[in-house]
């Protein structure tokens, strides 16, 4: 198939969770023979923080001005067999009309963002949709799972709601030996948000101050410069991807946070779960609806609520212990939670339209066909 994606960025990883999301979903279409156009908005702090200017997986048509880009999005759109919007990308409306307006594509809304979505809608609209263009695309695929799919079908008129988590790429995401720099007994890798960083403080900062005979290190952009790490957190301003493995690789346990909207709804595994899990990274995750549909606690992942949970953990725990849960989870996510696997069920999913909206007279539709019979035998 030929895939048409706007996104927010697959070039450049630094404050957002979308490129690396993008990056590895699209390589594994791209391995399954599938051909990637991405649109991509040139903002200036993505172009000043490139890490992958140039993927090998896909074709990237960077703009500045979406009126000047446009009889690009026709030619691209006017061939395509599947047309994705990703939330956040600046110009969604726009592309929403165009991508609704094509004739050919499946239409599909891919909501990296969904309860951040649905309250924007709630309030008349996001700066990326419009809670009327909902209705007018085939497939609403999202990162978060649970109720909200089907508050999505009920208030807003999504034709059909599914759920498609972010993954890891296994080729890269294995455990690796320890790096000194990465050396830590708690690290936590995260961008800056305002509503997330009393957990960050609870779980993280007052641990440290607890422990100082204990190495933590904090990797993310956008902390506000007044903010006072105690002496034992390391910050880093920006990791590159290429460096993550090696990071999880190289932590005795690692925290994953969540921010407030995700928490309400639950269901909404980040992709560094998944990111660390593959590196056989033991995790601490705040706890959250849904966290045991994705590990089992106790065995998979440990929770924590309070600092001395934190503490605990770091303190009380034994390696061995904490390796075997990082194996166990690790075998999880390589079963349920790859690259590969998040591009099954995307054909699976697109399959499932195809084959209604257009006649079966190729090798890949009849294939869209079976695979989407498939998705109704596995209920995935």
């Amino acid at each position: 198939m030929k895939i048409v994606v706007f996104g927010l960025s697959v070039t450049s990883s630094w404050g957002n969770g979308h490129a690396t999301t993008y990056r590895a979903l699209l390589a594994a279409l791209h391995r399954r023979k599938h051909r990637i156009v991405f649109f991509e908005k040139d903002e200036e702090w993505y172009a000043s923080n490139r890490d992958l200017p140039k993927p090998d997986f896909c074709e990237v048509r960077l703009f500045n001005d979406w009126r000047a880009v446009l009889p690009s999005v026709h030619r691209e759109l006017a061939d395509c067999d599947v047309a994705i919007l990703g939330s956040f990308f600046p110009e969604g409306i726009r592309a929403a009309q165009e991508i609704i307006g094509a004739s050919k594509p499946v239409k599909v809304f891919y909501d990296i963002d969904t309860p951040i979505t649905l309250n924007s809608l709630r309030a008349g609209g996001a700066a990326y949709l419009k809670p009327q263009q909902i209705p007018g695309f085939d497939l609403y695929l999202s990162f978060t799972a649970g109720p909200i799919l089907a508050q999505l079908q009920r208030e807003f008129g999504a034709r059909r709601a599914l759920p498609l988590y972010c993954s890891f790429e296994l080729e890269n995401y294995y455990p690796r030996r320890v790096f000194r720099r990465y050396a830590c007994d708690l690290s936590y890798m995260g961008t800056y948000a305002s509503d997330r960083q009393a957990k960050v403080d609870e779980l993280l900062t007052l641990p440290a101050q607890e422990l100082p005979h204990r190495r933590f290190i904090i990797a993310g952009s956008q902390y506000p410069s007044k903010l006072r790490w105690p002496k034992n957190v390391r910050s880093i301003r920006h990791l590159s991807p290429r460096w993550h493995p090696h990071f999880y690789s190289s932590s005795r346990l690692t925290l994953n946070l969540t921010r407030q909207g995700m928490v309400e709804w639950g269901y909404s595994p980040s992709v560094r779960l998944f990111e660390a899990a593959g590196c056989g990274c033991p995790i601490i995750s705040d706890p959250w609806p849904g966290l045991d549909t994705i590990f089992a606690v106790g065995e998979e992942v440990l929770v924590a609520e309070r600092s001395q949970d934190v503490i605990q953990a770091v303190e009380q725990t034994d390696d061995a212990q904490l390796r075997k849960m990082g194996a166990r989870a690790r075998e999880r996510v390589l079963e349920e939670h790859s690259s590969a696997r998040r591009a099954e069920q995307f054909e699976n999913y697109v399959g499932s339209i195809a084959v209604n909206k257009v006649p079966v007279a190729s090798p890949i539709l009849a294939s869209a066909r079976a695979a989407s019979r498939g998705l109704q035998t596995t209920g995935a």
